[in-house]
């Protein structure tokens, strides 16, 4: 069992939460992830390690409340226990070497691209962060990003804070304007980083998306998180999270991601009636 120390909530549908996982906070980098369950008849949920503190043995969780499981977990509050957390797994991102990164993030998404940001910038490298929003209430991390960039970049799809419009625009703009990047580290819903890598293939910028599709059991065993890369089948789960962006075959990914929606949204209805069945 593992202790949640703290519990934040960061939007209507966003929350954070500490878990107390020393021996996973030994290890963790970013870019990695951990797959938990709520109990002991729950489903195996991956969730990316938004941040780490190794001193006091606490990883940060932060998820968006979409369907069954995501809502039992988020009836939790400090002090209650989740049955298991186990990770840290994945391949960490590689940071090292790098100048000069864009990092894309969208919605709940910045979650992820955060500790990488985080990690960039505390190894000296010169990070340009855009981050976007459907509207102003959804904005999360907007303070921790800008404390760990060299420029950060805010857009909503309203307008309603920061730039109207998609972070592709803000991409674009910097492009343009002669900012030269060893690479953009994009991170968000599937068709974001669609056009986000759509954009840099354009400009010749090695771009890396982090691809957190459906995962079961972690280990590459179940197949369940398969994607097509360079004409490959590989396995998020112990082959990425994060691949080149500009070959991966996100319209299968798009199509893979929602196959599973309408089940989702039947058990989350469920739930929400006590486990009776819809009228």
């Amino acid at each position: 069992m593992y202790k949640i120390v703290d519990k934040k909530v960061l939007n209507s549908t966003v929350t954070r939460m500490d878990i107390e996982a020393p021996l996973v906070a030994r290890k963790a980098q970013p870019g990695q992830f951990i797959i938990l369950r709520v109990d002991e008849n729950g489903e195996r949920i991956p969730l990316t390690v938004a941040d780490y503190d190794r001193e006091k043995g606490t990883v940060s969780i932060i998820f968006q409340i979409v369907g069954a499981t995501t809502e039992k977990l988020n009836r939790l509050s400090a002090g209650d226990y989740i049955q298991d957390f186990v990770g840290p797994l994945g391949r960490a991102t590689h940071t090292e070497g790098l100048k000069k990164v864009a990092v894309v993030g969208g919605g709940v998404g910045c979650a992820i691209a955060y500790p990488v940001a985080k990690k960039l910038h505390e190894s000296g490298c010169e990070v340009h962060s855009i981050i976007g929003f459907r509207t102003k209430d959804l904005i999360i991390l907007k303070d921790e990003f800008e404390a760990n960039s060299s420029k950060l970049v805010l857009m909503t799809d309203d307008g309603s804070a920061g730039e109207k419009g998609l972070v592709t625009d803000a991409l674009k703009r910097l492009i343009e304007s002669g900012e030269k990047y060893d690479e953009v580290i994009t991170i968000g819903p599937l068709v974001m980083m669609k056009f986000v890598c759509r954009l840099t293939k354009e400009y010749g910028i090695k771009t890396i998306a982090s691809m957190n599709p459906i995962m079961i059991d972690g280990t590459g065993m179940c197949g369940g998180c398969r994607l097509t890369v360079d004409g490959k089948t590989v396995f998020a789960c112990v082959d990425g999270p994060e691949f080149d962006g500009h070959k991966i075959d996100f319209d299968e990914a798009i199509a893979r991601g929602s196959m599973y929606r309408e089940f989702e949204r039947e058990a989350h209805c469920r739930l929400m009636n006590g486990g009776k069945e819809n009228a």
